[in-house]
């Protein structure tokens, strides 16, 4: 087994309101990208890409039940998508699964005219980030 570069991110665990609702936007998307799922238990499912895995967990210790992406904590995350028309087909098939896409006057370069990306926020207000980096000539 090789071991993961020095520094490369192990995990992120984010704790939501609703399992199935994160379920059926999240991870729907995370196995649209390729992850697939590693671990599942009562309150929680985790999926697995490479070395890396993300886990949604409803704990019974959660303190609010809405999350807040401008509260000071994770404010999205951001995704490597394969080129510009899969980050196409990717917006059109996510608002099937709970997902809106933000800042739609500006898309697709909401993030400058370096990357071509979509911002997706689902039902419960996480958002996501999908980029296909523009080749220097585009």
């Amino acid at each position: 087994m090789n071991r993961p570069t020095h520094g490369a991110l192990h995990h992120v665990e984010i704790w939501v309101p609703d399992l199935g609702r994160a379920i059926d936007s999240l991870g729907w998307l995370l196995q649209t990208l390729g992850y697939a799922v590693s671990q599942s238990w009562g309150a929680g499912r985790s999926w697995l890409l490479g070395p890396t895995y993300l886990v949604l967990e409803q704990s019974p210790a959660l303190t609010a039940d809405r999350y807040d992406r401008c509260r000071p904590g994770l404010n999205h995350l951001a995704f490597h998508v394969e080129d510009a028309a899969t980050v196409e087909k990717l917006v059109v098939d996510a608002a099937q699964h709970g997902w809106s896409l933000m800042f739609p006057e500006l898309h697709p370069h909401a993030g400058g005219n370096q990357q071509y990306a979509a911002y997706l926020e689902n039902v419960d207000g996480f958002e996501v980030e999908l980029v296909a980096i523009n080749s220097p000539s585009g």
